[in-house]
């Protein structure tokens, strides 16, 4: 039985297309009509993760990545097509506003990771142009979204966990 919903919530996911208004939850996550989105293939820090600019400065990373997707959306309509659901019962999606991929912008600005183990690399291509740029979180130092969390799940500081993604509190 369980199985059987599991399957027809991520079916529906998969044939769902959700267009409207979004709002921006993080860097990587956004909600239409009540809805989360998870961009697919794609991580952006996390709002408390803290990365150091071309100045050796901590800034927040996660929040600066949150404002700027906001900022690229600019009130326009979002149209996200699913491709899954996640643990969460988030909607993982490939989105887009005016035409352009929303993961893809992110990534190719500097303020989020091509995340192989989910995008195969599609996003690699715009993550090499960023950093070769050195644009937002390649100009500085950063650890990657997926070992912060780690780092934090284990215990770790927000502050601590952002320099060093092996350190443990």
């Amino acid at each position: 039985m369980i199985a059987a919903l599991v399957t027809l919530v991520v079916s529906l996911a998969l044939a769902e297309t959700i267009t409207g208004h979004a709002s921006v939850i993080d860097g990587d996550t956004l909600e239409i009509h009540g809805q989360r989105i998870r961009l697919s293939g794609i991580d952006a820090p996390e709002s408390d993760q803290l990365c150091r600019g071309d100045d050796s400065l901590q800034y927040r990373c996660g929040a600066k990545a949150a404002n700027e997707l906001a900022r690229s959306i600019a009130g326009r309509p979002v149209s996200c097509k699913g491709v899954d659901v996640d643990r969460y019962r988030r909607v993982v999606a490939v989105c887009f506003v005016g035409g352009d991929d929303l993961g893809e912008w992110i990534v190719r600005a500097g303020f989020a990771f091509d995340w192989p183990r989910y995008s195969k690399g599609k996003y690699a291509g715009a993550q090499k142009e960023a950093e070769r740029a050195g644009r937002n979180v390649w100009a500085g130092s950063y650890v990657v979204p997926w070992d912060y969390r780690a780092c934090r799940w284990g215990g770790g500081r927000p502050s601590r966990c952002s320099d060093d993604a092996n350190a443990r509190d």
